[in-house]
């Protein structure tokens, strides 16, 4: 199959024409991908244009935790992103040192790797979280969405739009050619990155700053497998004194691919003009934060990036959206960067589609904002608060009051020492790790995200009180505005995830064998609603049976009560028993959940 048969364009239209589809989608990242990818899936024609000539070129995001994989895995491609990731087991072994081949401050298992918490990330999902490069993540998902039938132009500058009653003009330019024409849609998706244009064109309100501090990648290839074979990590970070703007010297070495490619991260001070680093340059700050001459070392590329902490409060003005890095813009900590815009993409798509087939009303659509903003602002505070969290750490190890370079480096030496002032920094040093669990292995907030919207109906229930730190531990729930559960069903010869049951084409009802009459009804409210209402019965004799009651711990409704879950797996609304006419009951909740009870 070649390019123009998977619907990749190549050639240029000519000036003052225009194209119409019904979604054009702005910027082939990891929102931007995603939104077509789903859209295509749905059946809704879809544009996306890049202005790039190909799909990202460097590493950029690569944290891939398990809410993002859920997707991949709703759209088909679980097992091509897998292909392309370095697993779980081999990206938890979080380093502090001074060089890869020097001493070591301290370790941290992250990412649901150690033991205490692996049975948590287990739990919690069919698929677990891995690290998927973004150069390696973006192809899989705009060749599927081209696959799937999206129209995908690169070279294509989107310049500006015009919004009427009706749609959306947009004028692009080809980057090739300079021909200009325009894009007449019904919708228009911004996710066209941090410097978005799209969302400075349509006015989004946003709080926060950006390029509040600076940093410098240099990627390069070396064989280090000796030295970080026996301790697998994406992640190591090193602390050399004066080797940087401060004199703390912090740097970062990132594994891109195991264990031959690799990516530096190295601050700078953004008040100042950005540093020149060439081929000679960037080799010596590499081979600085290895620790060793002793490897051949091929730099492939340096750039530079601004650390932001800016967030929109609405994602919409009329028939334009936005999502990703254009409504929440922030540093690498976490890793909440990519996997929050899939998410966007997850929770608009649906809803996209569903208006646009005529199942629900625009009124739908309304809820993106109401249920993604909050994300927005969490992932920004919180991915800040992580990287400035790294202060206890330099100052555990004594070297932000140090008054010079040698005071540094007497300062980290002394957490050998067999003296009260030793054993005072040793139990700083655990009480600053110990910190950096909410960066590493933040299992609540990737997968505890609750929405309040007009697009859930309250059962006049709240969340359970948390138990333990919500930040740091997902607790499933099925309260309305919930994501489903993941349990383990199945028969005697299949098991399967209650995620899978419930596939984003449609909305999907759970119910156990008392309450066959929620599953009977299910039929009618679908048909009278003119959509796809799938129903589940879970229980002994059925289709498929709850392996290990785990379901019925954790679906918190009675056998014959019901959960009305939505096309992204966000629980809808639920009934803990049964009702006097559960079709009526099923066509009113969907008629208010798609914006159709007027």
């Amino acid at each position: 199959m070649t390019a123009f048969d998977d619907g990749i364009a190549a050639t240029a239209l000519p000036t003052g024409s225009q194209v119409e589809t019904d979604v054009l989608v702005v910027g082939s990242g990891p929102a931007g991908a995603s939104m077509a990818l789903a859209l295509a899936t749905y059946g809704v024609p879809t544009q996306l244009i890049t202005k790039h000539r190909w799909t990202a070129n460097t590493p950029r995001a690569h944290i891939t935790n398990q809410r993002a994989m859920e997707f991949f895995r709703d759209m088909g491609l679980e097992e091509q992103v897998k292909a392309v990731s370095t697993p779980h087991h081999l990206i938890g072994d979080t380093v502090f040192c001074s060089s890869i081949a020097g001493e070591e401050f301290g370790r941290i298992l992250a990412w649901g790797t150690s033991p205490e918490r692996e049975g948590d990330y287990v739990r919690a999902s069919p698929t677990m979280n891995c690290d998927v490069p973004q150069n390696y993540l973006e192809p899989v998902l705009v060749s599927g969405a081209a696959q799937r039938g999206a129209q995908v132009r690169f070279s294509t500058e989107y310049l500006s739009h015009v919004q009427d009653a009706d749609g959306v003009t947009t004028t692009v330019r080809d980057r090739v050619t300079g021909a200009v024409h325009e894009v007449r849609s019904r919708y228009l998706v911004g996710a066209d990155g941090a410097r978005s244009r799209v969302a400075e064109d349509v006015g989004l309100p946003m709080e926060g700053r950006m390029d509040i501090a600076g940093s410098m990648n240099i990627t390069f290839r070396a064989d280090l497998a000796r030295l970080v074979g026996h301790r697998p990590s994406v992640l190591y970070w090193v602390v050399q004194p004066g080797a940087d703007v401060g004199g703390i010297g912090a740097g970062l070495v990132r594994m891109v691919r195991p264990w031959n490619e690799w990516l530096v991260v190295w601050g700078y001070d953004i008040s100042q003009p950005p540093p020149r680093v060439d081929e000679a340059a960037a080799r010596g700050i590499v081979q600085s934060l290895l620790g060793t001459t002793d490897v051949d070392v091929e730099i492939t590329g340096t750039s530079l990036w601004g650390n932001n902490e800016r967030y929109a409060t609405e994602l919409q003005r009329g028939r334009v959206f936005c999502s990703g890095d254009a409504v929440h813009r922030h540093p690498p900590s976490n890793g909440l960067g990519s996997n929050t815009s899939v998410q966007d993409s997850y929770n608009l798509a649906w809803k996209l589609a569903a208006v646009l087939k005529g199942q629900a009303g625009e009124r739908l659509l309304e809820s993106y904002t109401a249920e993604r903003a909050p994300v927005a602002k969490q992932v920004v505070l919180r991915a800040n608060q992580s990287s400035r969290e790294f202060g206890g750490f330099f100052d555990a190890l004594g070297v932000t009051s140090a008054a010079d370079q040698a005071g540094m480096v007497a300062a980290i030496e002394e957490r050998k020492a067999a003296t009260p002032a030793g054993r005072a920094k040793r139990e700083a040093l655990r009480t600053a790790m110990e910190l950096k669990h909410y960066e590493f292995n933040a299992h609540g907030v990737e997968l505890g995200q609750h929405y309040d919207s007009g697009a859930v109906v309250s059962d006049g229930s709240a969340l359970p009180e948390p138990t333990r730190d919500p930040e740091l531990y997902f607790t499933p729930s099925t309260v309305p505005g919930s994501p489903l559960p993941h349990a383990w069903v199945g028969d005697s010869a299949t098991k399967v995830s209650t995620l899978d049951l419930a596939p984003s084409t449609g909305f999907t009802v759970f119910t156990g064998v008392t309450g066959q009459a929620w599953a009977d009804a299910a039929a009618h409210a679908g048909a009278a609603l003119g959509l796809q209402l799938r129903a589940v019965v879970i229980g002994p004799g059925q289709v498929v049976t709850d392996l290990y009651d785990d379901w019925a711990r954790l679906r918190e409704v009675e056998e014959d009560g019901v959960l009305l879950v939505r096309p992204d797996k966000v629980v809808a609304w639920r009934s803990h028993g049964p009702v006097d006419d559960p079709a009526a009951a099923l066509e009113r909740v969907l008629r208010q959940v798609l914006g159709r009870d007027a």
